[in-house]
């Protein structure tokens, strides 16, 4: 049990876990020591400022220490934000463009370093040094000289000042969920003299529970524990060895069934597909075969700036009853408990969620959802953009049977899609592409509320994350106060904003 709660530390973002024989309950599984032998056919870099990739996350998670963090805890407890390295909460500036935090004495580095606020101001600067394509650029670059490290006209960027144990950031704009990000892979502690490289670095001292002790790309990582770290994460085996030599999604699942291997990171579709039958043998959330939802939101998007939704709150909220939100997620192939039906845009695990239980989910309400319809269908059409593969394409088909009840017209638009880029989102982005209802996954680098509401559905980020370029005064001004907040009182107040969002302006499904 030990090793199985020190794993999910370790792959937080991961969704299922394989466990070994005999790992349910058993003594041996409750000692310490040993090494946890992973399978991985894909990381990209164990480097922080460039590791993006879920599976190199998840071997980050063991590594890193970082100001801010999240409790190796089950939800709601393990998704609020607390202090990690820093002493407290950071002091924000009154326009939130300033923050201070004060760096806690005891953490050292695995080859007996003290962490001094220089560690983290090393991450952050090393994120923004030239020849670097680090992913941490779009929350790094708005920061107070970050361009003159861009050109390379500096080695430090003027608004990340560290003295002794305090750091101050300073940005260009209000960053409200700044600690929050500093809870990320990106802004994990680093020796102030490690080098920048574009291939990235690969063996390294780290500050967190583990370190990366050797790195061999296409082939093995061999990660140790650092005999240096005194905090209060749990670190109970003695390092993970990490074969990165297989070859397809089927070996490595068939490595963990062999005992080979005691975890591997695989997509839902893979772990899910009957063939494998992976529930029937060991059943769903009982031995050896666990699923638990993750932070990826699946949601409709209804776009706000055309004539069939502007305006139109009572169409929108007729959509959201007209869909049967079980039938579509069984048409993509939803089963075994790999996701949880929602009407509202916080993921349901969060602390502050409240289930309002605002539209049907096992179910439609054809009835009311033709009340609101009615008098608000204006041209009665819809255009449906929506990735061109067949799950889908399921889906959308289903989403167009359903709003022919209530009298809306929908046609379907395939649009091609490619994990590698954005092509899709950048067509859903643009201003003068002819879509009114989308299908979009949304999955946020860090676990907070202003992820899931202020980024979906502020003003300021139409153009950007704001697909549904959904703009209201008043909810603009919630959610900016909102933002303001932190601890307790912020997570209750978007557990309120989230509800009020999803029953009255309803602009995601």
């Amino acid at each position: 049990m030990r090793r199985r709660r020190q794993l999910a530390a370790a792959a937080a973002a991961v969704g299922a876990v394989l466990a070994l024989p005999g790992a349910a309950g058993s003594v041996a599984a409750a000692r310490d020591g040993g090494v946890f032998r992973v399978a991985l056919q894909r990381l990209d870099y164990v480097d922080p400022a460039l590791a993006y990739s879920v599976e190199s996350r998840a071997l980050l998670d063991t590594t890193c220490a970082r100001l801010m963090t999240y409790p190796d805890k089950p939800p709601p407890a393990g998704l609020r934000l607390v202090p990690e390295v820093a002493a407290s909460y950071p002091r924000a500036s009154h326009d939130r463009k300033t923050w201070a935090f004060r760096v806690r004495t005891g953490f050292r580095f695995s080859n007996g370093a003290h962490v001094r606020a220089s560690a983290f101001a090393r991450a952050i600067n090393r994120t923004l040094a030239p020849g670097i394509t680090s992913p941490a650029l779009q929350y790094t670059q708005s920061i107070v000289g970050a361009d003159d490290v861009r050109r390379g006209g500096a080695k430090s960027a003027r608004g990340v000042v560290a003295r002794g144990n305090t750091l101050v950031v300073r940005f260009t704009r209000p960053v409200p969920d700044f600690p929050a990000w500093t809870a990320t892979s990106f802004f994990c502690a680093v020796p102030p003299n490690l080098p920048v490289d574009p291939e990235g670095v690969g063996a390294f001292p780290s500050a967190g529970p583990y370190y990366v002790a050797a790195y061999r790309p296409g082939e093995r990582v061999v990660i140790r524990r650092n005999r240096h770290y005194r905090g209060a994460r749990a670190h109970h085996v003695d390092g993970f060895d990490v074969d990165l030599r297989p070859r397809s999604p089927g070996e490595l699942l068939d490595r963990v069934e062999r005992g080979e291997a005691d975890w591997s990171y695989v997509p839902a579709p893979i772990y899910l597909d009957p063939s494998r039958g992976l529930a029937r043998k060991y059943g769903l959330n009982k031995q050896r075969f666990f699923v638990r939802p993750g932070f990826t939101l699946r949601a409709l998007v209804l776009n706000s700036s055309r004539p069939l939704f502007r305006d139109n709150p009572r169409l929108r909220r007729a959509v959201n009853l007209a869909v049967n939100r079980r039938a579509l997620s069984l048409s993509t192939g939803g089963a075994q408990g790999s996701g949880t039906l929602t009407d509202q845009h916080l993921p349901p695990s969060f602390p502050g969620f409240r289930n309002a239980r605002i539209s049907p989910l096992a179910s439609s309400d054809v009835r009311r959802a033709t009340a609101l319809a009615r008098g608000n269908l204006r041209d009665a059409t819809a255009v449906f953009f929506v990735p061109d593969f067949p799950q889908p394409l399921a889906l959308a088909q289903l989403v167009r049977r359903q709003l022919a009840e209530i009298g809306l017209d929908v046609t379907l638009r395939p649009v091609p899609y490619h994990v590698t880029n954005s092509a899709y989102l950048g067509r859903l982005g643009d201003r003068d592409e002819p879509w009114d209802i989308a299908l979009v996954l949304w999955a946020p680098d860090y676990i907070d509320p202003y992820a899931y509401v202020n980024r979906l559905l502020d003003a300021r980020f139409i153009g950007g994350t704001n697909l549904a370029r959904y703009s209201s005064p008043k909810y603009n001004r919630q959610m900016r106060l909102a933002a303001r907040l932190q601890g307790a009182a912020r997570y209750r107040r978007y557990g309120q904003l989230d509800v009020e969002l999803a029953r009255d302006a309803a602009p995601l499904v």
